[in-house]
């Protein structure tokens, strides 16, 4: 059974935190650009929050994958109330194989999921493999540093039990006022990630650090987010096939 079948309600919520919305996902859709017309590939698509967001946007194709079965029901259920003609997939990106060619293929806090630098290349190659010529992969992932202390206030907490290495687990924790969830990814080196993309055969890619959204400044005040800009929890990712 996928770690997330459990944890199902409180990821969502998680979904739900200001600092998820305001800077995570504003950050993913600003490198993300306009998708009009575009077919995307959106691997660990969860309860598919951001592959609706993608087809109202203008994607024109639009395909979920993720491991968990009831993390999809989620998914289907909103496609049957609102139908946006969205595809969902059970399936671990591990063991995907070749879909399709797609524009994009898009991965939110997938590749921390890798425990050794082996899997992260097989994800790499998976990855890969479904675009087209010239087509981008966009990512976010956790951030290569830690400040705990400086997140606590954005309901997320960090920690790891070892001196950081390639493999290290590394435990998240996502609270608010009556709920928390865990989970656990793992730590790789920023070279063992640039290493990946370039065996993977990536012609290009680069790094973007967080931005805060104009709404959640303006709800929030400039003070609140300096922590976020000035301590990533997590990094952009863009590359080119």
């Amino acid at each position: 059974m996928a770690v997330y079948d459990k944890i199902t309600d409180g990821y969502k919520k998680s979904r739900e935190l200001p600092y998820t919305i305001c800077v995570g996902t504003y950050t993913y859709f600003q490198i993300l650009g306009d998708l009009s017309g575009q077919s995307v590939l959106d691997l660990a698509c969860g309860e598919g929050r951001h592959t609706r967001a993608f087809r109202k946007k203008g994607a024109n194709q639009v395909v979920g994958v993720d491991i968990s079965e009831k993390m999809l029901d989620l998914a289907k259920q909103e496609e049957t109330r609102e139908p946006l003609g969205l595809e969902y997939m059970v399936q671990d990106v591990l063991t995907l194989g070749k879909i399709d060619e797609f524009d994009l293929v898009v991965a939110a806090f997938l590749l921390n999921y890798a425990k050794t630098r082996e899997e992260l290349l097989a994800m790499c190659r998976i990855i890969y493999t479904n675009l087209k010529v010239g087509g981008r992969f966009i990512s976010i992932k956790d951030s290569f540093e830690f400040y705990p202390d400086k997140w606590e206030k954005y309901g997320i907490i960090k920690g790891f039990f070892e001196p950081l290495h390639d493999g290290t687990p590394i435990s998240i924790n996502f609270f608010g006022k009556d709920w928390n969830v865990s989970i656990e990814n793992y730590y790789l080196s920023k070279s063992t990630y640039e290493w990946a993309f370039q065996q993977a055969d990536f012609k290009s890619f680069c790094w973007y650090d967080p931005k805060v959204s104009p709404e959640g400044i303006e709800k929030f005040g400039e003070e609140f987010w300096q922590d976020a800009i000035n301590y990533p929890e997590f990094v952009g990712i863009e590359c080119v096939k």
